[in-house]
C-alpha cells in the first residue's frame, strides 16, 4: 500500500482552531471518538466475519477504520441514501444473500471459507464477483456486478468520510470558517498541508452569524393560519419551483401556506462542512431506478428541506438560449415549448437581479444581453485548467454565471447578503448566505409579506368537490394527519414527487401523460490529475463555461451542451471513482492520494423525451405505506452520439491541459419531465401557465412541467417560469 506524502494529523490540529466551525467541529470530534462495536447489531458473527475480511480487501487503510461496523450500524437503523437499482433487492436482504454469495462462491472455488482464504484467493472470489463470473445460486436472482458496485461504493464513502482518511489525502476543507483566499492553481494558504511539511496554525476570532441567517432564525416558526382557516393557497415544496411564487403571491396579499416535506434549517448552526452529515438535505425516501441508464437518486439530484434541491444545487444559472424551446421546429424531434425564450426573458432578468448573480459582462453568447448584477466570482484551479487547455484548442470560455455573491448585496425586502466565501461546499450546503438557495431570498421574502411556511409536513392527498375542485390539502406532521382548506393549489414536489403525489390520487392525467417523458440531462464527467495543486475542494465549483459546443458544426445528433469546470468534495469524488471505475484495495487508494491535483470537467446537454421513459408506483411500500416511485430510463441514441461527441472533446482539452489518468465519469443529471406543458390537453398535463387541464384550481410548477430539458441546468429557468406563473394566476384571478 502506498504511503501518504502529507504529515499525519492535520485535521486533527485544526479542529481546536478559529479555522472550523463549532458544528463542523462537533461532528468531526463525534467522528474520531467512535469506538468499534463488541458485537453486530445487524448480522450474525459468522456473516460479519464474512464482512470485515471483503472490507478488508477492498478498502486498503492502516487506521483501524470501522466500515464493516458503520454498515451493520446502517442497516440497523434502516437508513438508506434515497435510491436502489431496480434489480436488487432491498438493502438488508442484498447484503445478507450477498455475503452468503461471497462464502458460496469461496467455496465453490477453493473449497473453504472466504476468511480462510489467502489475500490472493479472495481477490480472485471478489473479482469473479465483479465481472458477474462468481459460482453459485445467491447470484441467481441477484446480479453480483450490482451487489459488488454497492458494497464498494458504501465502504468507500465511509472511509474517505473519516478525518483519519481525509488527512491521508490532504484533505482540510472542513477548516473553512473564514474561507479561502488562495483558490487557483498553486496556491495555498500557510496552513494547508503539503507533501512532507508540516502546517503552521493561527488562532484567531471565529466568524459571526451573516445577517440573512438572523432573519431566518426570527422568523421560521411562525404560524398564522389555521388548519381550520380558508386559504387563498397551498404551496407544496419550497424550493425554486414553488418559493418564488410562493412569495409573488404573498406580496399581492394572498393568504398563502406553504408545506416543505422538510426542516426549516439555520444554516449557520445546523450545517456542518461534512459530506456526511450533511446528507440530511437529500431525499433519501427510497426509489427504484429501472432501464438501461438507471438514475441515481439523493445526493445527485433530489433535495429536501425548506429550499428544496437548491439547498444542495451549485448554483450555476446560465440562460438558455431561445432556440432551445424550439428543438422539433429545428430538428424534427423532441417537443417545442408552449411558450419562447421572450416570455421569459423578463423574468430572467428579474430573478438574475433578486438574487445577485455574478457573471462575466458582456458574455460571449449573448452580447447584447443585460449585465450581470456582480462580476464574475474567481475561478479555482479546475477552471483555470481547463481554461488552458481550451484557450489552445481556440475554445471560447467564460467565468460561470453563479447565483453566489462575488460582493456584498443588498436584496430588497431581505437585506444584506454577504459575499461567498470560496467554501466550495455549494453541493451540501452554504452555511453564510451568499449562495441564493430558496431559504435565504424567496422563502425570507414570501414569510416577511405574510406567507407561512410549515416544515416536516409530507403531503398525502386532496379533498375535492362534485365540480373537482381541490377543497382541501392533507398532509402528515409529527405522526398526525391535518388538513388545510384551500382555493387552491400549486403543486411544486419536483419531477418524481409531483407524479407520484398524483398518480396515487388518480387526478389530472386524462391525457395519461402523468409520469411520462421523464428526463435526464446527459452529464458525462471526464476528470484528471494535474502536476499543478488544484485543491478542489476550494472556490465556487462550476466557475468556468463554454457554451461553443451549444450547436456543434461537427454534430450527428440534436441539439447540444455546454461545458463546464467541476471542483469536487473528497467523499462525492471517491464514491464516483469507485462507481466508475471499479478500482478498490491499493490501485484506488493510490489513486486518492492524488485527489489534491484532480480536476474535472462535465457537460450539461440536451435530452430528448420518449416513451420509454417514466415513472409508475411500484408494489413496494414505503415507510408511510405508500408504493415507492419506480423511475424507468435509458438514454437514446441523440443522448449516446452526444456524449460520446462531449467525451472526446473533454479528453483532448484535458490532454492539452497537460492532464494525465483521465478516466470518464458517465452519469446523467436532474430530474425532468413527467407532467408536461402543453397546448393539447390530450398530449399535455398543463397549459403554458402551469394549470391543469383537469382539475380547475390545481396549478403545477416545477422541473416536470419542462417539455424539453433545455440545454443548461434547469434552476433558473424553473424560478423565472414560477413568477410568470404567479403573475399569470394573478391576473386571471
Amino acid at each position: 500500500m502506498e504511503q501518504s506524502p502529507y504529515p499525519p494529523g492535520t485535521v486533527r490540529s485544526l479542529l481546536d482552531t478559529s479555522q472550523v466551525t463549532p458544528k463542523t467541529r462537533e461532528v468531526i470530534k463525534a467522528r474520531l471518538a467512535e469506538e468499534p462495536a463488541l458485537e453486530p447489531s445487524f448480522f450474525n458473527a459468522e456473516s460479519f466475519a464474512i464482512l470485515q475480511a471483503v472490507t478488508d480487501r477492498l478498502i486498503s487503510q492502516s487506521h483501524g477504520i470501522d466500515l464493516a461496523g458503520a454498515l451493520d450500524r446502517r442497516l440497523t437503523t434502516g437508513t438508506g441514501d434515497g435510491w436502489r437499482y431496480n434489480t436488487m433487492p432491498p438493502d438488508p436482504i442484498a447484503h445478507q444473500a450477498g455475503l452468503t454469495g461471497v462464502e458460496e462462491s469461496a467455496q465453490i472455488l477453493f473449497g473453504h471459507s472466504f476468511v480462510a482464504l489467502s489475500e490472493s484467493e479472495q481477490d480472485r472470489v471478489l473479482t469473479a464477483i465483479q465481472q458477474g463470473k462468481a459460482p453459485g445460486k445467491t447470484w441467481e436472482p441477484m446480479p453480483s456486478v450490482r451487489y459488488f458496485e454497492e458494497l464498494l461504493v458504501e465502504l468507500t464513502e465511509t472511509y474517505y468520510s473519516h478525518p483519519l482518511a481525509q488527512e491521508e489525502i490532504g484533505y482540510v476543507g472542513m477548516a473553512d470558517a473564514k474561507g479561502w483566499q488562495a483558490i487557483g492553481l498553486n496556491q495555498l494558504e500557510p496552513w494547508e498541508p503539503q507533501s512532507g511539511k508540516t502546517i503552521q496554525l493561527s488562532l484567531t476570532e471565529s466568524p459571526t452569524r451573516m445577517p440573512t441567517q438572523s432573519i431566518l432564525q426570527e422568523t421560521n416558526h411562525l404560524q398564522r393560519y389555521g388548519t381550520k382557516d380558508i386559504v387563498d393557497a397551498v404551496v407544496i415544496g419550497t424550493g425554486a419551483g414553488g418559493a418564488p411564487l410562493l412569495a409573488r403571491l404573498a406580496q399581492a396579499g394572498l393568504s398563502v401556506v406553504a408545506l416543505e416535506a422538510g426542516e426549516h434549517w439555520h444554516p449557520a448552526e445546523d450545517f456542518a462542512t461534512d459530506e456526511r452529515s450533511q446528507s440530511k438535505l437529500f431525499w433519501t425516501d427510497e426509489r427504484l431506478s429501472a432501464g438501461e441508464d438507471p438514475i441515481a437518486f439523493g445526493n445527485n439530484n433530489s433535495g429536501i428541506g425548506v429550499g428544496g434541491s437548491t439547498l444542495h444545487y451549485t448554483a450555476y444559472v446560465p440562460r438558455p438560449h431561445p432556440d432551445d424551446f424550439h428543438l422539433y421546429r429545428d430538428f424534427g424531434v423532441g417537443v417545442d415549448w408552449a411558450i419562447g425564450y421572450d416570455d421569459l426573458k423578463p423574468y430572467y432578468e428579474e430573478v438574475e437581479g433578486f438574487l445577485g448573480v455574478s457573471g462575466a459582462s458582456p458574455y460571449e453568447w449573448e452580447p447584447d444581453r443585460k449585465p450581470y448584477p456582480l462580476p464574475a466570482l474567481p475561478l479555482n484551479g479546475a477552471a483555470q485548467l481547463m481554461q488552458r487547455g481550451c484557450e489552445a484548442l481556440g475554445i471560447r470560455t467564460s467565468p460561470a454565471a453563479n447565483a453566489a455573491l462575488s460582493a456584498p448585496y443588498f436584496q430588497s425586502g431581505v437585506g444584506w447578503r454577504a459575499a461567498c466565501t470560496n467554501r466550495g461546499f455549494c453541493q451540501a450546503g452554504c452555511t453564510t448566505g451568499a449562495k441564493a438557495s430558496m431559504d435565504v431570498t424567496f422563502i425570507p421574502l414570501a414569510m416577511q409579506h405574510g406567507a407561512e411556511v410549515r416544515s416536516q409536513c409530507f403531503v398525502t392527498r386532496f379533498e375535492r368537490d362534485t365540480d373537482d375542485r381541490i377543497t382541501a390539502v392533507i398532509y402528515v406532521q409529527a405522526g398526525e394527519e391535518k388538513r388545510q382548506p384551500c382555493r387552491t393549489v400549486f403543486l411544486c414536489a419536483g419531477a418524481i414527487e409531483t407524479p407520484r403525489l398524483l398518480l396515487l390520487n388518480n387526478i389530472a392525467n386524462s391525457s395519461g401523460q402523468v409520469g411520462r417523458n421523464f428526463m435526464a440531462h446527459p452529464g458525462v464527467q471526464v476528470w484528471g490529475q494535474f502536476s499543478e495543486e488544484v485543491r478542489p475542494y476550494k472556490g465556487i465549483p462550476g466557475g468556468l463555461i463554454s457554451e461553443d459546443t451549444h450547436r456543434p458544426q461537427d454534430a450527428n445528433f440534436a441539439g447540444g451542451y455546454l461545458l463546464q469546470s467541476i471542483g469536487v468534495m473528497p467523499v462525492t469524488y471517491a464514491s464516483q471513482v469507485a462507481r466508475g471505475t471499479g478500482w478498490w484495495g491499493d490501485r484506488l487508494h493510490s489513486h486518492l492520494l492524488n485527489y489534491n491535483h484532480t480536476a474535472g470537467i462535465n457537460i450539461l446537454g440536451d435530452c430528448l423525451p420518449y416513451e420509454h421513459n417514466y415513472l409508475e408506483l411500484s408494489n413496494e411500500r414505503d415507510d408511510r405505506g405508500l408504493p415507492k416511485p419506480r423511475i424507468h430510463f435509458t438514454n437514446g441514441e441523440n443522448e449516446r452520439r452526444m456524449t460520446a461527441h462531449a467525451e472526446s472533446l473533454m479528453r483532448q482539452i484535458w490532454e492539452t491541459a497537460g492532464g494525465e489518468n483521465l478516466w470518464t465519469f458517465q452519469r446523467n443529471a436532474h430530474t425532468i419531465g413527467t407532467c408536461r406543458m402543453g397546448t393539447d390537453p390530450t398530449q399535455a398535463v398543463v397549459d403554458s401557465d402551469g394549470k391543469s387541464f383537469d382539475v380547475p384550481n390545481l396549478y403545477i410548477m416545477d422541473n416536470s412541467i419542462f417539455p424539453s430539458a433545455l440545454s443548461v441546468n434547469p434552476a433558473l429557468t424553473l424560478m423565472a417560469l414560477s413568477l410568470r406563473t404567479a403573475d399569470r394566476f394573478l391576473q386571471h384571478n
